[in-house]
């Protein structure tokens, strides 16, 4: 469940500080929908709503991050900043999780190295939960770029996402309580690879101030958080399509 909220408030803020401190800022942004797990280790689907975010340039004085270029791709060893957003898991919602505890949402922030050539890409990132589950996760990935047409991008690759004990107690555990008031026995779920798959995205460039990002996913998950008992489907597929606006402000 890879699905990623954008607000109106993250994009109005640097709008604003650009507007009026002659600060230098270009990024894109969108919403969309998207179809996944209605929860970690659950056979049925739920669609809902998910956003983008792709930063392009920044100038405060002499310290410059990034390309004010739109088209321009940065090649090899990168340093990125990653994201990530967790749905809330509800018992309420779910008859088969009677007796669990509520989950609330969760935010990860972090970042990582990227290595890229004109058809190939290889990331890994490390983020905190700095609103939620408060553990760490590491991610690894890997994408061949393809470009079938000049306004097309094809990538696809392998996923890895690592997690802490305290993340995957989180999401696949069952406390001493929990086993008391549920049908699930008691699990503690230790650190490890808590799922492995594959990603495929498409991007439309409909316009050079707009473009369609589209993004299949398919997950199966691994070591202790596949052995939980919560879980009842050990493969999940993750669709969304997004449509992004291209800002640029204090140019």
């Amino acid at each position: 469940m890879k699905p990623v909220l954008l607000t109106t408030a993250l994009a109005l803020a640097p709008m604003i500080a650009a507007a009026d401190s002659g600060i230098s800022l270009s990024f894109a942004a969108g919403v969309g929908g998207t179809v996944a797990p209605e929860y970690f280790g659950s056979d049925s689907y739920g669609a809902g709503v998910t956003g983008g975010f792709d930063f392009g340039h920044l100038r405060i004085g002499g310290i410059e991050i990034g390309d004010p270029d739109p088209d321009a791709v940065a090649m090899g060893l990168r340093p990125r900043g990653s994201f990530r957003l967790i749905g809330a898991r509800n018992t309420a919602d779910y008859p088969e999780l009677a007796g669990l505890d509520d989950i609330d949402l969760s935010v990860e922030l972090g970042g990582g190295l990227s290595y890229r050539t004109d058809g190939f890409l290889a990331f890994a990132d490390v983020r905190y939960g700095v609103i939620g589950h408060e553990s760490w996760v590491a991610e690894l990935g890997a994408d061949f770029i393809f470009r079938p047409g000049p306004d097309w991008t094809v990538t696809a690759g392998p996923r890895a996402l690592w997690g802490s004990e305290r993340y995957t107690s989180t999401y696949f555990g069952v406390t001493s309580a929990e086993a008391a008031n549920s049908a699930f026995t008691e699990y503690a779920a230790g650190d490890g690879f808590v799922s492995a798959g594959l990603e495929i995205g498409a991007t439309y460039q409909i316009s050079p101030d707009w473009s369609l990002d589209s993004t299949l996913a398919w997950e199966r998950l691994t070591g202790d958080a596949a052995a939980s008992p919560i879980v009842q489907e050990d493969d999940g597929v993750t669709f969304s399509l997004v449509l992004l606006r291209r800002f640029t402000f204090g140019y």
